[in-house]
């Protein structure tokens, strides 16, 4: 599986808060485990973090971790 890089539009806005990207501190998400789709932009790590909480997307991934298993 392979994946582009590629420069999003200098308007693109945030996924969260609608805010242009490049305003702020960019962050590109991708789904990896839905054959790695289009990109998700997020102006900030804040709207990032607002966005999984919201949608609950840390339930049944990685956020425990155990070192002796």
């Amino acid at each position: 599986m392979s994946t582009t890089v590629s420069t999003p539009d200098a308007d693109e806005t945030c996924a969260y808060c609608g805010s242009r990207i490049f305003d702020h501190d960019p962050i590109c998400v991708r789904d990896c485990d839905d054959g790695c789709g289009s990109p998700t932009y997020f102006c900030n790590y804040a709207c990032l973090s607002a966005h999984v909480d919201e949608n609950d997307l840390t339930a049944g991934n990685a956020c425990e971790w155990s070192p002796g298993e």
